[in-house]
């Protein structure tokens, strides 16, 4: 047997960051309507459309001030690449006569306060929206927990039914520059660069405030060491690693669903 040498956790860390890039199997070349309907249809099997109609699913559209969303009355797990809409900032859709989702209006104002965003999901899934009910923000206080370390804005407080302006600008002013937040009374919003980082965290949001509500039940929650969340963070958000993430989840719906991407 070869005789094994302990080497330095950051010569390994370079070494995984590399041979990630170098090795990990490619993904599909989806487009993005066809991603867009992978990401509902993911997010409705892992139960965040479990209320109904609420939630939202938004991507930017290829001209400045326009963005892809399913029309109004269509659920996640119904979502077919062909059937989205594109419509404007005032939520008029380009087709003349579709309907969007009037609570996209505050998905908007995140736009206009983040040009970094290119991709919002926003859905009431049962463990976030229960965690949304007690006042207080996720801790992170397990591995699985650690991309939202720092990257998990909370609003305390309710603004209303989110189909205004006002709610818009509230919610858009406490996300902040981060990539989630936990919202009072309501649900979760996750933004992200690409349509795979904002559907990825949207899923780990929802298992790690499940994670919270299970171990809450039994005692205090005991949030891991910062520095340790902060390199598991940087680790676990790494692009690559989300499109890996996201490419999984999307087997899973091609292997039931495969008809969404027509």
């Amino acid at each position: 047997m070869q005789q094994y040498s302990t080497q330095e956790k950051d010569a390994l860390r370079k070494r995984v960051d590399r041979e990630i890039e170098e090795r990990s199997a490619p993904t599909e070349q989806w487009n993005t309507a066809q991603k867009m309907a992978l990401a509902c249809r993911m997010l409705a099997a892992q139960g965040h459309w479990s209320s109904g109609l609420a939630g939202q699913f938004t991507t930017r559209g290829d001209q400045p001030g326009t963005f892809w969303t399913l029309p109004f009355g269509v659920g996640a797990d119904e979502a077919q690449a062909s059937e989205l809409i594109l419509i404007d900032e005032d939520l008029n859709a380009l087709d003349g006569k579709s309907l969007a989702n009037p609570a996209n209006r505050f998905h908007i104002w995140v736009y206009r306060h983040r040009p970094d965003v290119q991709c919002i999901v926003h859905t009431h899934p049962p463990a976030t929206s229960a965690l949304s009910m007690v006042g207080e923000p996720l801790v992170v206080a397990h591995m699985d927990a650690t991309p939202f370390f720092d990257d998990c804005a909370y609003l305390p407080a309710w603004p209303g039914l989110p189909i205004g302006d006002d709610e818009g600008e509230i919610i858009s002013e406490a996300l902040g520059d981060k990539r989630s937040i936990l919202l009072a009374n309501h649900g979760l919003l996750t933004v992200g660069k690409t349509i795979e980082e904002a559907s990825v965290m949207a899923l780990w949001l929802e298992q790690a405030a499940a994670m919270h509500l299970k171990a809450r039940a039994i005692g205090p929650v005991i949030p891991v060491p910062a520095d340790l969340a902060r390199e598991s963070h940087d680790f676990l958000v790494k692009p690559r690693i989300l499109e890996l993430t996201f490419a999984y989840f999307a087997r899973r719906v091609l292997r039931e669903t495969p008809d969404c991407l027509v």
